[in-house]
């Protein structure tokens, strides 16, 4: 990535992680500039706490979340720009420290879609019950939330499924990027092997999508390359754009 860099070429990272959880990755790779977070809720540069595009979910529907989410006992988690909130501390709570080095915050649900600018909630189950728990969660919503699934090889088991405003994805936020660096989108090349990188990579003059991808995934990009454990990215930027 650092000859990518060096060659004078652009890059973006596009996470469905809050900025603090990919903070590090950032400084890895010595990656500055403008970057896409929250799945497409937020286009930011964090150097700079340059706010480029930003998609919150209303208020009214944080509370609606928080109503049901206590109705139905599901895990809630929510978050603004530079906090991670929860109503009390738990396995959810702990694997945000330890996994993602999240601090959180303790606080009561009641007021906080009042108080704060949510930008995204997610959902945590490991149980068979909590992910049905959570399936009723998202059909009572609808198309008046946006949802992904999503995994970590770190805890293959568990499911968390990120919920962001109903207009907000990945494809709109590369758009807003696109924009506001004057690149045209034809001169643009993504990587993504989620089901939340579709809207991406069906928006750029080059997809490419990993080998561990869904066959859904790869059959709508235009190249694919290995997996993420024979380092894929790796050989797609040496081969695409070096």
């Amino acid at each position: 990535m650092a000859e990518v860099v060096r060659s004078g070429i652009p890059v973006s990272l596009s996470t469905g992680r809050v900025v603090l959880a990919a903070q590090q990755f950032l400084d890895q790779l010595s990656l500055d500039g403008v970057h896409i977070f929250f799945d497409g809720a937020l286009v930011f540069n964090p150097s700079s706490a340059e706010e480029v595009y930003i998609d919150l979910i209303p208020a009214d529907l944080v509370r609606e979340m928080i109503e049901l989410s206590r109705h139905i006992k599901v895990n809630l988690d929510l978050f603004s720009l530079n906090h991670f909130f929860v109503e009390k501390e738990s396995w959810v709570s702990e694997i945000r420290e330890r996994f993602f080095g999240l601090e959180v915050s303790v606080v009561d649900f009641a007021a906080i879609w009042q108080q704060q600018k949510i930008i995204k909630g997610t959902l945590v189950a490991r149980t068979d019950k909590e992910k049905v728990e959570v399936g009723e969660f998202c059909q009572h919503f609808g198309n008046r939330l946006a949802f992904s699934l999503t995994r970590t090889p770190a805890y293959p088991n568990i499911d968390f499924t990120n919920i962001i405003a109903a207009g907000a994805s990945k494809g709109k936020a590369l758009e807003a990027l696109a924009s506001h660096l004057g690149i045209a989108l034809s001169q643009v090349a993504a990587i993504g092997d989620g089901a939340n990188d579709m809207s991406l990579l069906s928006r750029v003059g080059l997809s490419i999508a990993m080998g561990n991808a869904s066959d859904e995934l790869k059959a709508a990009a235009d190249q694919i390359t290995l997996d993420v454990e024979h380092n894929g990215l790796a050989v797609a930027v040496k081969k695409f754009l070096l």
